[in-house]
């Protein structure tokens, strides 16, 4: 079952990321720790972790205030 991240606005709206795939949910999570600099620098607020077509969880990419 493969991996994969959406990718949200601030306001929670699907905005263009990376079409990347992943075998495992650590793979994701490796690569998210790796890109979500540059992700959020391009406009990523969010993602969402999705296995298929089941979320898994959401995450911020915002600094904590």
């Amino acid at each position: 079952m493969p991996w994969s991240w959406r990718y949200e606005n601030v306001d929670g709206q699907p905005v263009a990321g990376p079409p990347e795939t992943f075998s495992s949910q650590s793979d994701a999570e490796s690569w998210i720790g790796q890109e979500w600099r540059q992700l959020a620098e391009s406009g990523v607020a969010g993602v969402v972790l999705v296995e298929d077509d089941r979320v898994d969880y959401r995450m911020s990419l915002l600094p904590a205030e």
